[in-house]
């Protein structure tokens, strides 16, 4: 019966082996166009804010220092920010991509303020980029919407709005980004 066995092993791999050679192994992905819409962010970046007194926390202003990298393989832009707001020091991580998969922008950041971490999905018109998500804060859903407009290659401004419990929307927080040359 062993016999039989490996002759039967044998003859399958011998039959198999053509049709292995002729499948040819699967390129590595590669970066899309929208992916490189996403080089606009890449860079040192100051910014200035006033946030609004909210759910949020107090108002006042905020300043924040940013570097955003490529992630190897150029599908993320990987962003670091340390600065100082109305509750004191912060710093963030944010990560930048594009879902081939549901065909639009994503973000996922912290913060050490304990906020963040969901994703945030987004859509690009012209100079114009639109992010909103969803979380639960005090038992009610919060919707955010956070826009983007490009002024220039080295600036863009932007609004940061949200709506409690399907209430309406208010501005969190309004600023401007500028590249450090």
């Amino acid at each position: 019966m062993a016999i039989a066995y490996r002759s039967l092993a044998a003859v399958v791999t011998l039959l198999a082996a053509p049709a292995l050679r002729a499948q040819t192994p699967a390129a590595a992905p590669k970066p899309g166009p929208e992916h490189q819409k996403l080089a606009y962010f890449a860079g040192r970046w100051n910014e200035t804010a006033d946030m609004k007194a909210s759910p949020m926390g107090p108002g006042g202003k905020m300043t924040v220092a940013s570097s955003c990298e490529w992630f190897p393989g150029g599908f993320y832009i990987v962003c670091r920010g340390d600065g100082t707001g109305p509750m004191g020091p912060t710093h963030g991580l944010g990560i930048l991509g594009y879902s081939t998969e549901s065909k639009r922008y994503t973000y996922y950041g912290i913060d050490n303020s304990g906020m963040g971490g969901g994703p945030a999905y987004g859509n690009v018109a012209g100079d114009t980029w639109t992010w909103g998500d969803e979380s639960q804060m005090g038992g009610q859903t919060v919707k955010g919407r956070y826009t983007i407009k490009q002024v220039s290659a080295d600036s863009y401004t932007w609004t940061w709005e949200m709506s409690m419990g399907g209430g309406p929307w208010a501005v969190v927080a309004t600023g401007t980004d500028t590249r450090v040359r």
